[in-house]
């Protein structure tokens, strides 16, 4: 079975001698017309995958960096209907893979079978679905399953081995490990806090494992990259462009 591309990206990135690398942005946001400028400068300055959120009003897993962007999106009307619209405008001018980071509610209300279909014509790759756990998975595993796109396991600093081993199987793409036990953008000293459950994801998947939530800059990987293919961040890019910073200055840090 050929690697997905959301894997192929990471991995090709490892042969390069480097981190995949993930970048988060709100759909819309700093703006609905600068977005997807933004996501092609990205991809341009050294994305090898860009998360898509899909703004919602109660976006558990987000710190409040992320929550405030995704407010402000949706009060500038920014939808699933408005990302799955938008996006296949754009889609051939951005290279990286491009999953869709969102909670529960909106996917389900909007269809799985319709979302898989939409997002497919869209050319999303994966998905990220943060309050959606694995007993409850299967039906939006099943939406997928004659598609190109993954649904992104997510593992946390309490999930067990054998709970791990339960995402090994329909989940692909790459293994999301969650640095903190709190909500995005927070502190984490990595290296103390990490690299014991980034060696047990690396045990078990054959996926690429990435880490992600909290992290802010390059230094904060230090002692644990023998355990890590990939780094997401989000909050610290969206402070970034907030103040004024353009999307190839932060990735310079991240390729330099």
């Amino acid at each position: 079975m050929a690697a997905s591309n959301l894997t192929s990206r990471i991995r090709q990135a490892n042969e390069a001698g480097r981190k995949g690398l993930i970048a988060y942005l709100p759909a819309g946001f700093p703006s609905l017309e600068a977005f997807f400028d933004i996501l092609k400068e990205l991809s341009t300055a050294g994305a090898d995958v860009i998360e898509i959120g899909v703004p919602f009003s109660d976006p558990v897993a987000d710190g409040p960096v992320v929550e405030q962007a995704a407010l402000e999106c949706i009060e500038r009307g920014v939808t699933l209907e408005w990302i799955l619209r938008e996006l296949p405008k754009h889609r051939a001018d951005i290279d990286a893979a491009v999953l869709l980071m969102g909670y529960t509610n909106p996917f389900y209300q909007y269809g799985y079978e319709r979302l898989a279909a939409d997002a497919s014509a869209a050319g999303v790759d994966g998905f990220i679905v943060p309050d959606l756990p694995f007993e409850e998975a299967g039906d939006l595993l099943h939406a997928l399953k004659d598609t190109d796109a993954e649904l992104v396991p997510l593992i946390g600093l309490n999930t067990s081995a054998e709970r791990m081993a339960l995402y090994t199987k329909g989940f692909g793409g790459f293994c999301y490990v969650v640095s903190v036990l709190g909500v995005t953008g927070g502190q984490v000293d990595v290296q103390a806090l990490v690299g014991e459950k980034l060696a047990e994801a690396k045990a078990c998947f054959d996926i690429p494992v990435a880490l992600g939530f909290g992290i802010k800059e390059p230094s904060q990987l230090a002692g644990v990259g023998e355990h890590l293919d990939a780094v997401v961040f989000g909050s610290a890019l969206i402070t970034h462009l907030r103040e004024g910073g353009t999307a190839s200055e932060f990735m310079a840090a991240w390729t330099a």
